[in-house]
């Protein structure tokens, strides 16, 4: 399925410039129709899993109790 500029934005939840930047650069792939810019929205599924590890072992990080404080003797 391809997308406008607008419409990756969107899906990705970025700028438009930054995916114009992105165009610009040829970091991303894309097919110039004579009128606008189109660009394959399955590129970006392996960049979406990896948001979505992340997230959750962020979450597992906070979720993760505190040890408590070991007993340590003040020598002052």
């Amino acid at each position: 399925m391809y997308l406008t500029i607008e419409e990756t934005a969107e899906y990705l939840e970025v700028s438009e410039a930054y995916i114009e930047k992105l165009i610009q650069q040829k970091k991303i792939r894309f097919v110039f129709d004579g009128e606008s810019y189109l660009i394959y929205q399955g590129q970006f599924q392996t960049h979406i899993k990896q948001l979505e590890q992340y997230k959750e072992l962020v979450q597992e990080i906070l979720n993760e109790p505190i040890p408590e404080d070991p007993d340590v003797k003040d020598e002052d």
